[in-house]
């Protein structure tokens, strides 16, 4: 594992930010690494195509983790020069009325640590599982050789209130993810899915060696708010350190 997001992994301040499974937009994506770089990120997670890989590893010296689906693309991804791999971000494809099983997952998971064996590699657990069914698979996951459990949930949910307590409500299923699942399980387990610089905080308290923050950088057109939406993270990231 690369030594910068292993110690961030340690000292449970990893902050990923996410460009979106389905977004190819070079221009876009670019955008979105170039905030995660100058706002404080850890590491950056992109689509899986190996033009998106070269030109993210010309452009930072963070960790670049890869999201698909499809085992063969996460090894052409890897090829290109990804250094960790990601099944999950599944977000895109709930709106379009899929779902993903505890099976369809651990055969995901099988096939891709068949195809890269020394790869890093993160699993996201779908939230649309009972969260005991959640945890079983993400002990099943680590058995298959997961590195790195991941939770979501926040993009699914409806808050009934505006403000602070929305904000809270819409981080619920990932926070109480976190909570379960990394007691249950010995690698790291990164948060994410609808959390803010509000909830990051509780994402840590719940047990997450770190986060993973997608719409609230990669909805923003704007350079300089990707910047300091960024930098807001890696604040609320590093006060949490301070509390405990």
């Amino acid at each position: 594992m690369n030594n910068q997001l292993r110690s961030a992994l340690d000292r449970r301040s990893a902050l990923k930010i996410i460009s979106g499974l389905q977004n190819f937009d070079p221009k876009s994506v670019s955008m979105i690494v170039e905030a995660a770089t100058l706002g404080g990120a850890t590491f950056v997670d992109i689509a899986a195509d190996p033009n998106l890989v070269r030109q993210t590893k010309a452009q930072t010296n963070l960790p670049v983790c890869v999201s698909a689906i499809a085992p063969e693309k996460l090894a052409e991804a890897v090829n290109a020069g990804a250094d960790l791999v990601e099944i999950g971000n599944y977000d895109s494809f709930y709106a379009q009325g899929r779902v993903f099983s505890s099976l369809e997952v651990i055969a995901l998971t099988k096939a891709t640590r068949n195809l890269l064996p020394e790869t890093l590699l993160s699993v996201t657990v779908p939230h649309t599982l009972p969260l005991d069914l959640q945890v079983a698979l993400a002990e099943e996951l680590v058995a298959c050789g997961a590195d790195i459990i991941q939770t979501e949930g926040g993009t699914s949910s409806n808050p009934l209130h505006s403000g602070i307590l929305g904000l809270i409500e819409k981080a619920a299923p990932t926070l109480a993810a976190a909570y379960a699942i990394s007691r249950a399980v010995s690698v790291p387990v990164l948060c994410a899915s609808g959390l803010t610089d509000v909830t990051i905080p509780m994402a840590i308290a719940a047990g997450a060696s770190g986060v993973g923050v997608g719409s609230a950088v990669n909805h923003l057109s704007d350079r300089v708010a990707m910047i300091a939406v960024v930098r807001s993270l890696r604040e609320s990231l590093n006060a949490s350190l301070v509390l405990r």
